[in-house]
């Protein structure tokens, strides 16, 4: 059996390539080590009576790499727009509500009603995609799509507002 290091010189440019067959731009050193520690288990695990190893490795490798790419999309949606100017406002109701309000109303106006609903519940009655989803009568899914939506539109409202300063 070869030697890891040599393994690694073999695969090094395989998992490169994977990595750009993603379209992954961000964190790629970070996706890279997870590509080598998932090159490393594959070599571990591999049975050559079960077929070539380097197929098994790019399958092995490209999976681990799909996998981390899936886990981190998923906790990125759940985190609500943290750089953005606007959330960062709306934590501050506290201290004048009044103001607070006014200043969200102005950002909902352009959005449907079911994604003004989605902000009102959200920012000011702190509620959980699931709890509107109970007080509306509407499946989660649906609200994920308010949601999408409302922040889609926010969010291109904040970067014109950035652009005009």
């Amino acid at each position: 059996m070869e030697k890891f290091e040599e393994i690694h010189a073999k695969y090094e440019r395989m998992i490169h390539k994977i990595i750009h067959s993603l379209h992954i731009y961000k964190n790629k050193d970070h996706y890279y080590q997870t590509g080598l520690i998932a090159l490393w288990e594959a070599h571990q695990n591999f049975d050559p009576d079960k077929g070539a190893f380097p197929a098994y490795a790019y399958s092995f490798v490209k999976g681990r790499i799909l996998t981390q790419l899936s886990k981190e999309n998923k906790h990125e949606e759940r985190s609500v727009y943290k750089e953005s100017e606007f959330f960062d406002m709306i934590e501050d109701e506290h201290i004048n509500e009044g103001l607070a309000e006014e200043l969200l109303f102005s950002y909902c106006k352009d959005l449907t009603k079911n994604q003004r609903k989605w902000v009102m519940y959200t920012c000011l009655h702190m509620l959980t995609v699931s709890e509107i989803s109970e007080v509306e009568s509407v499946s989660i899914s649906a609200v994920k799509k308010w949601r999408k939506g409302a922040k889609d539109k926010i969010k291109g409202l904040v970067d014109i507002q950035e652009q005009e300063v």
